[in-house]
């Protein structure tokens, strides 16, 4: 598989499957790839090859920026979502290069954005699971979280929901990770960072 210009992407948002995770930190990125699919006009399905959902669809302006994207939420658990990942870049065959995973993030602060090609799993179990099945060379749309209050430990801070506070801006940090990943996909790495990375 080739780094080919015209190869499709495929945009993976990291999570929990089941609605008692639905609204957790660690979901963000399934917020974030439901937001997508509103936006490209698709419905979640199972998909053929893989334990996952898909959407498929086109992202970006008419004309040669106008990409074609698989939007996908592994139905694994976060610590094997390599498996799933990792089938659906085979089935589509798309390039690792072409692989986007856009995932919660404790060591930035909440709603700050950083996007990424490469790099260490930060000890975050989706990415560390991903790297393992396919390589570390994927692009990532770091969702910051913040890290957890007082003595709380990192897995229940993760696992739990946004805090009231936190939600009152939640979904304008999930539209601007959004429209980083459209940028992303439409103009390339460089130009995501200079207008999202703060």
């Amino acid at each position: 598989m080739t780094d080919d210009a015209n190869a499709p992407w495929l945009i993976v948002g990291l999570g929990n499957p089941g609605p008692e995770y639905a609204a957790n930190r660690h979901n963000v990125g399934f917020m974030v790839v439901d937001l997508l699919a509103d936006r490209i006009g698709g419905k979640f399905k199972r998909a053929q090859k893989a334990q996952a959902q898909v959407v498929e669809g086109r992202m970006g302006p008419p004309g040669p920026a106008n990409r074609r994207v698989i939007l996908a939420k592994p139905m694994s658990y976060m610590n094997l979502s390599g498996g799933p990942v990792t089938a659906l870049r085979d089935f589509y065959k798309v390039p690792t290069a072409h692989v986007v995973a856009i995932h919660d993030e404790l060591d930035i602060d909440y709603g700050v954005l950083r996007l990424k090609i490469g790099g260490g799993d930060n000890g975050h179990n989706g990415l560390k699971s991903m790297t393992k099945a396919m390589s570390a060379e994927y692009h990532r749309v770091r969702f910051g979280i913040g890290r957890p209050p007082g003595r709380m430990q990192v897995a229940d801070f993760v696992l739990k929901d946004f805090s009231s506070t936190e939600r009152k801006e939640l979904d304008f940090f999930v539209d601007r990770a959004a429209d980083s990943v459209e940028c992303l996909v439409a103009e390339g790495l460089e130009r995501a960072q200079s207008a999202y990375n703060s």
